[in-house]
């Protein structure tokens, strides 16, 4: 019997992304809503509850108000949104965090797909405070490189249009205000006690990111080389198939460059650590639209469905 899916904000990136990922999927069965009754509520509703699984692809108050319309008790709502990702009662859809949060993946009817940038940072800092290697009081800060595609529909149409101001061909630091919407699932989901320092910058390429996070060796509460973190990191991930970490001799780290749009496609995570004996850098590269988006959505249905994590996704590199 084929799982019954709706995507409600199928028009937008990630929408359409999804709806890509279940081309050839003879398991699904994509409920569809006539384009011009897609904002109306009461097609909405009737969809979303004769749904097995509703996607929600949409801005924060849409996707609360389409919570609401949710009578059904039997309806899995995986939430793609910032809506719901630091709410009480809501799986965080990072199943490689730990057992406890794949558990809660697998068995949710309310499930919050990470952010992005969220998701390359967590990546990095959550199993460092886990494994008591960083305090949760460090002052930890950011930086990170996206394509624009994250940015949405009219950001992509400035970016691609042939009027464009001379700016959008070379990357923006943005977010300046440190008020960035992914600030506090970042801070909450670790068990940071401040806000990370954050300093994202869109460039002009469609998808990628890298996000990095830097360390004085000597402030760390278990003091570590490149070459221990690595090690940690790859036990700390060993057999997750959508994390990948880097061998210390990996051919893009030891080139001296670190390509935001290096991983464009693909739909994992890989991990580098970079630096000295006294100041390390450890950084994460995937597609903001892959693992940031998209394909964490899926991943997070396979869980709740039982199936091969990795079905109808791309994690072949080369």
């Amino acid at each position: 019997m084929k799982t019954k899916v709706f995507i409600d904000g199928s028009e937008g990136t990630t929408g359409l992304r999804i709806n890509e990922r279940f081309q050839g999927r003879e398991d699904i069965e994509l409920l569809h809503i006539n384009p011009e009754l897609r904002k109306d509520p009461n097609e909405r509703k009737r969809l979303i509850n004769a749904s097995d699984i509703t996607f929600l692809c949409l801005p924060d108050e849409a996707a609360r108000e389409s919570v609401s319309l949710v009578e059904n008790e039997d309806v899995v709502i995986i939430d793609a949104s910032t809506a719901h990702r630091t709410r009480e009662g809501w799986a965080y859809g990072f199943p490689e965090l730990s057992k406890a949060h794949k558990a809660a993946i697998e068995k949710g009817k309310r499930i919050a797909v990470p952010g992005c940038y969220a998701t390359g940072f967590i990546s990095l800092v959550y199993p460092l405070i886990a494994g008591g290697i960083l305090s949760e009081d460090y002052p930890v800060s950011s930086f990170a490189l996206s394509g624009y595609s994250g940015a949405g529909k009219k950001t992509i149409a400035a970016y691609e249009s042939k009027e464009r101001p001379a700016e959008f061909s070379a990357g923006r630091e943005y977010a300046l205000t440190q008020q960035h919407k992914h600030l506090k699932e970042m801070q909450k989901i670790t068990g940071l006690a401040r806000t990370p320092l954050f300093s994202p910058i869109i460039d002009d390429y469609y998808s990628g990111m890298v996000v990095s996070v830097p360390f004085y060796a000597d402030m760390l509460a278990k003091r570590q080389t490149p070459e221990s973190l690595l090690a940690y990191y790859a036990e700390y991930y060993e057999n997750q198939r959508f994390i990948w970490v880097s061998a210390a001799d990996d051919e893009t780290a030891t080139s001296g460059f670190l390509s935001g749009n290096g991983l464009s496609g693909w739909d994992g995570l890989k991990i580098y650590v970079t630096g000295n004996e006294e100041r390390i850098v450890v950084s994460s590269q995937f597609d903001n639209l892959g693992k940031g988006a998209s394909g964490a959505a899926i991943q997070c249905m396979n869980l709740v469905l039982g199936c091969d994590e990795t079905k109808g996704l791309n994690l072949n590199l080369g």
